[in-house]
């Protein structure tokens, strides 16, 4: 099951898990769609893997399966990979 985490990595920007400017990698790390984009040009910077759009968990099942509130902010770590 995803994580769904709170934030963008890169900038710490809130990202609900209905927010349709949440992009992840495989591994889940969690970007914002401007940071994903502009900065790190669709490649996560942590394993290189795609960035794509995380999938919005509906909202009736978020009180059994709830987001992650566990942020995850590394903006020394958030150049794309050479």
């Amino acid at each position: 099951m995803l994580e769904l985490r709170p934030g963008c990595e890169c900038c710490d920007r809130d990202l609900p898990p209905d927010s349709p400017d949440a992009l992840i990698c495989s591994f889940e790390c969690t970007f914002c769609r401007d940071c994903a984009g502009q900065r790190l040009h669709g490649i996560c910077p942590n394993c290189g893997g795609e960035l794509v759009r995380r999938p919005i968990r509906p909202a009736g099942k978020l009180d059994r399966f709830p987001a992650s509130t566990e942020r995850i902010h590394k903006p020394s770590g958030c150049q794309p990979i050479a």
